[in-house]
């Protein structure tokens, strides 16, 4: 049996909305473009053919890749102890080292995006500050040294 793979109901329902609009836009889109490209004439020399043809594989992929992930998916629900931080808790943390404050979310390496300050869980900070709590002060080896955050606000809920 495949492993099951952990997801909070953020990601869950975000990959479900993503494999949606991915069909809709195979069945739409793409098959426009092929048809399109197919009435060009000649397919052994037709670019747009096999752009489109591209364009349908990537998206094929990505279709199986998601209904593979949501069929070993395990929901993670919310922990009813705001106070102590787990998968899918929102933490504002200050930078002892610079006073900076972020806030961040703690989710699934599945779900895991720096650019969205989703951190995962096993990466260095997301194991630091796993089961912490509300006012405690965490210690995080990063490439160019120590750094310390005190833990400002933990809730549930999205960033």
């Amino acid at each position: 049996m495949k492993e099951k793979i952990v997801l909070t109901r953020e990601g869950y329902e975000s990959l479900k909305k993503e494999l949606g609009e991915l069909r809709e836009r195979l069945m739409n889109d793409v098959a426009q473009k092929i048809k399109e490209a197919r009435e060009y004439g000649d397919l052994s020399e037709n670019s747009e053919y096999d752009e489109a043809k591209n364009e349908q594989g990537k998206i094929n992929s990505r279709i199986s890749e998601i209904e593979e992930i949501l069929s070993h998916a395990v929901v993670v629900e919310e922990s009813k102890n705001v106070h102590e931080i787990n998968i899918g808790s929102v933490v504002k943390l200050k930078d002892l080292n610079t006073g900076k404050e972020m806030k961040i979310r703690v989710v699934t390496s599945q779900e895991s995006d720096i650019f969205k300050n989703k951190i995962s869980v096993d990466s260095p900070l997301g194991e630091a500050l796993y089961k912490k709590h509300l006012g405690e002060t965490v210690r995080v080896k990063a490439p160019n040294g120590a750094k310390k955050y005190l833990v400002l606000d933990v809730s549930n809920g999205t960033l």
